[in-house]
């Protein structure tokens, strides 16, 4: 028997504030109950889950993985990504192959185009 993917866990130090953010982003909805302490993402497609739970003070090791967004538009995206909250680091690659970004609280992701 084999493991079974569920989603991702965001340590975070306002876990509602991010939650607000990634759920702009990605045109999900903060469930109801949704605190300083505790939030999710909700979903009715099946995508993964998205949780997010406060922790009292930054971890050691950040970004061990990060998460990987595609567009049709990448600067445009780019653009409504950084008035959400997010910081922009630059792109990376020739003709801009993707972005690399950071969330309000500096959790890494990365804005890839449409194949």
């Amino acid at each position: 028997m084999a493991s079974t993917f569920h989603g991702v866990t965001f340590d975070a130090y306002d876990a509602q504030a991010v939650a607000r953010f990634w759920g702009a982003a990605l045109g999900r909805d903060v469930a109801p109950g949704a605190s300083t302490e505790h939030a999710e993402l909700l979903d009715h497609t099946g995508a993964p889950r998205l949780v997010f739970d406060r922790v009292p003070t930054g971890g050691t090791v950040r970004n061990a993985l990060h998460l990987d967004l595609v567009t049709t538009d990448l600067e445009g995206e780019s653009e409504r990504l950084v008035r959400l909250g997010a910081r922009r680091l630059g792109a990376v690659g020739g003709a801009a192959r993707w972005v690399n970004l950071t969330d309000p609280e500096g959790n890494a992701f990365a804005l890839l185009p449409a194949a």
